[in-house]
């Protein structure tokens, strides 16, 4: 099932931590969330693992002034700007936050630490350096919005033809009601970001939620071989698309203060 990315949750709370909108307990108890503890390594000025607040104060210390979203996926380095060893890291972790205002980049290890009865999600941030240089293919809010409404009207066509769960009425109903469970109690983003960011967010991630439904529960009628790669063939371009309207709504804080709008 459909998850928030965790990437997403450090770049939202951590920018709202420099915009100085909320507290530093406040934005890391939003970045760890259900996990036990969230480290930071290779913290420049470190030697060894440390706290998350810790490393915030730091990263602003070293003229961090926004950080933004990467969701890459193989043959898409959306939101990477290199050099090659981050964008492979970022690749394995299937996301990362990029520091802008200095050369840095993190990349979340996730693993479960304890024991088998008592198992919690730790997770260590790795910080490495990056190039400074526009991230890839990245849309504006604008682009986003337009994009997403698009291909989500083409994908539900195609996948009520091949009578595909996750198409109809029936999912969107189990949408709903996933969403009003893992949205119980937080928001969808932190203070800070313009109310169309929160709008294509919440859009990206439905969207996400209907390709997982649709992958999840099978064919349904679309049973014959040429009818499953019609079905991945509907779902890879909207899937691309969600993907891309989510790190343009992560990144709109960063973007609206570069050009000004701050």
């Amino acid at each position: 099932m459909f998850f928030e990315p965790r990437s997403g949750r450090l770049a939202a709370w951590g920018n709202a931590l420099l915009a100085g909108l909320v507290s530093p307990d406040d934005a890391v108890a939003a970045v760890v969330a259900e996990d036990a503890v969230h480290r930071v390594a290779g913290l420049p000025g470190e030697s060894g693992q440390v706290g998350l607040t810790l490393a915030l104060g730091r990263l602003r210390a070293l003229g961090v002034r926004g950080l933004r979203v990467a969701l890459p996926a193989p043959g898409h380095p959306l939101g990477l700007s290199g050099p090659p060893d981050f964008n492979a890291r970022a690749l394995e972790a299937e996301e990362a936050v990029v520091c802008h205002g200095a050369a840095l980049g993190l990349v979340p290890d996730v693993y479960e630490a304890g024991p088998v009865e008592g198992l919690s999600t730790e997770v260590v941030w790795h910080c490495l350096e990056v190039r400074q240089a526009p991230p890839a293919d990245v849309p504006s809010l604008g682009e986003a919005e337009r994009e997403l409404a698009q291909a989500l009207r083409e994908a539900t066509e195609t996948l009520a033809q091949l009578d595909v769960a996750g198409s109809g009425p029936v999912a969107e109903a189990a949408v709903d009601a996933y969403r009003a469970r893992a949205e119980r109690g937080r928001e969808l983003l932190a203070p800070g970001y313009p109310p169309r960011a929160v709008r294509v967010l919440e859009l990206a991630q439905r969207v996400a939620l209907l390709i997982d439904m649709a992958e999840e529960h099978g064919p349904g009628a679309a049973v014959s071989a040429s009818a499953m790669d019609a079905r991945s063939r509907a779902l890879r371009p909207v899937e691309r698309t969600a993907r891309r309207a989510q790190v343009a709504a992560y990144n709109a804080y960063v973007e609206e203060s570069e050009r000004g709008v701050r």
